[in-house]
């Protein structure tokens, strides 16, 4: 039982080594953080300037998908993606985004916006469909 344990830990270990979905971070004005060699690399990349909440997210090999300010999304070239403005979040919302992946599927991604205090929008959702425009293009 105890080495059937053990082999259980260390499967869950390595699985969980080869999930790379937050090894970019985009942050603050043109600011970034790459992950992928295991060593924090500072990049300046980064279109968006954003002082409070952002996300981002990348694929299962560490690949750079996109990030968003909750009110803007750019693509992995840095490029605003089509149908990427006018998400619904506000700048001065603490988590104004967050991206999160369809369950069962690499491909569909869900970025929720949150609006600031006393905002009409509230909390929205948008899609973006990484097999659309070459994954450079968010579906409303």
């Amino acid at each position: 039982m105890k080495s059937k344990l053990t082999l259980f830990f260390i499967f869950l270990f390595v699985s969980a080594q080869s999930q790379k979905y937050a090894n970019h971070w985009y942050f603050g004005c043109n600011s970034a953080i790459d992950f992928n060699s295991g060593v924090p690399v500072v990049l300046s990349n980064s279109a968006m300037c954003q002082a409070e909440g952002c996300s981002s997210i990348s694929d299962d090999a560490g690949n750079l998908l996109f990030y968003t300010d909750g009110s803007t999304v750019w693509d992995n070239t840095h490029v605003t993606m089509a149908n990427g403005v006018g998400l619904g979040g506000n700048a001065s919302s603490t988590q104004s985004a967050l991206i999160v992946r369809q369950p069962g599927t690499t491909t569909t991604y869900y970025i929720f916006t949150t609006d600031g205090f006393n905002g009409g929008n509230g909390l929205q959702y948008n899609v973006v469909d990484m097999t659309q425009n070459g994954g450079l293009e968010l579906l409303q």
